[in-house]
């Protein structure tokens, strides 16, 4: 066993001499104890500090209206062709699944600073299985799986589906998404989710639209209560 293990250590250190693990926002060598992205980075990125108003924020303040959500979470400000966008990209298109833990981790970090810990489930906004089946995976699941190593709570990917498969909402204005997105979740198992407080995940938060959708039909369960959490949201 111990020479098994100082022999994949060994092998380890040689893959870095040749091979070292950078990180994907400035491309600059990552120390011992960091993953994907060095904590210089991290430190730069546009922060909100949601977690200190989950209650008030700019999150919040979007749903207001639209649907009813008790607490809100984001780790940083989003803007097109800045740093966060381009770790987005990583996590969703690249196949950075260690990325999105990563950030999921510093997310579940942020919540527990909050002292909100009454929430009882971890749902990921899911993705329709043609969309599951040419990605690989959901990257919201990846981010919740994250969070969820650090808040002790479970992840449920079978009590919501996507049943509508819709075309990407990237290029389309506030009223477009919301009829993009108009009745495309559906709940399968209510029992597992009644009478609880969940923490629906996504990557961004843009126009709030995919996640007014979900909330509204998470809602219609009786006794539950929805918070909402990503790793980043646009400007309003």
């Amino acid at each position: 066993m111990g020479f098994t293990k100082k022999l994949t250590d060994g092998l380890l250190a040689i893959g870095e001499l040749f091979f070292p693990s950078v990180c994907v926002s400035c491309g600059t060598h990552l120390f011992k104890n960091e993953v994907e992205i060095c904590k210089m980075c991290i430190r730069r990125l546009p922060r909100t500090y949601f977690e200190k108003r989950p209650h008030e924020n700019q999150i919040s303040i979007l749903m207001w209206g639209r649907c009813r959500i008790e607490l809100a979470f984001a780790l940083f400000f989003y803007r097109k062709g800045e740093r966060v966008q381009h770790l987005l990209y990583e996590i969703k298109y690249r196949g950075n699944k260690q990325l999105g833990e990563v950030l999921g981790k510093q997310l579940g970090n942020n919540i527990m600073k909050s002292g909100y810990t009454t929430i009882d489930v971890i749902i990921p906004i899911p993705l329709h299985p043609k969309k599951m089946a040419k990605r690989g995976y959901n990257q919201a699941e990846v981010i919740a799986q994250g969070m969820a190593k650090v808040l002790g709570i479970r992840v449920d990917v079978s009590s919501v589906i996507r049943n509508i498969h819709t075309p990407s909402q990237t290029r389309k204005g506030r009223f477009e998404r919301w009829q993009n997105v108009e009745d495309i979740f559906t709940i399968i198992d209510d029992r597992a989710i009644r009478d609880k407080h969940i923490l629906l995940v996504d990557d961004v938060i843009t126009t709030g639209s995919t996640m007014e959708a979900c909330v509204n039909q998470l809602t219609t369960i009786n006794g539950v209560k929805v918070s909402v959490a990503s790793i980043a949201c646009a400007h309003l």
